[in-house]
């Protein structure tokens, strides 16, 4: 089932065009990594949809509800979360008050207690301020505030910038456990390791434009084409 709809999205910040009538579609339960050159406007992409840059024209339908143009807090009641770049939890709030304040605004699968078991590190560091966590531990703190939220799409925009390979593995845990409970996920990111592992396909955005979208295993096997989108061999 088509969950996110997204046709002929145009976006952009003071007058500049960087989405060009972008045309996306995510069923639930699935995984898309977006993939794409710094300036490609990935995460123009997922700040439009979490409602964060307005469009400037397009449609954006989420279990068939139109919000292109909405406000945040009413993409986010509808279902949408954001792990944003850079984590930007509220440094001077404990890791327990963070959890407090998302939780209990969608009733549903994920409670406090269910991603403390899921993200035990988090449990060791409830009382501790977020600005006193490692950059592993406050992306967590960053995954478990969208998922609390009990989303139906999560929009993650590089989670594992910046992190160790343990914690991105983690990460790439989180995401399976958000496929298995049907959740839809837009992935962003550099590290093409954690995409591969993680999405059921994968897309590359140039220029503003989704220019290329296969299944992940697909796009493994043509070195050739990631090599032209990307800039890797």
């Amino acid at each position: 089932m088509t969950f996110l709809q997204v046709r002929g999205l145009v976006s952009g910040y003071d007058r500049s065009t960087v989405l060009n009538a972008v045309d996306l579609d995510l069923d639930s339960g699935a995984t898309l990594g977006l993939l794409g050159r710094n300036g490609a406007g990935k995460s123009t992409l997922v700040l439009t949809l979490a409602g964060l840059v307005s469009p400037t024209s397009g449609s954006v339908t989420v279990g068939g509800v139109e919000l292109a143009g909405k406000r945040p807090d009413q993409i986010a009641r509808a279902g949408v979360a954001l792990v944003p770049q850079g984590r930007r939890v509220w440094a001077t709030l404990t890791v327990g008050e963070h959890l407090t304040l998302a939780a209990g605004r969608r009733t549903g699968t994920w409670t406090v207690d269910g991603i403390l078991d899921l993200l035990p590190r988090l449990r060791e560091r409830r009382r501790q301020y977020a600005g006193q966590l490692s950059g592993g531990e406050q992306q967590m703190l960053a995954v478990a505030r969208a998922l609390l939220t009990n989303p139906r799409l999560v929009l993650l925009d590089e989670p594992s910038d910046g992190l160790a390979p343990a914690i991105v593995e983690q990460i790439g845990a989180v995401i399976t456990t958000m496929r298995a409970e049907g959740v839809a996920v837009l992935l962003v990111e550099q590290d093409l390791h954690l995409a591969f592992a993680c999405a059921d396909e994968i897309a590359v955005m140039e220029k503003g434009a989704l220019v290329h979208r296969v299944p992940t295993p697909q796009f493994r096997r043509d070195p050739e084409t990631a090599g032209r989108l990307l800039g890797v061999s």
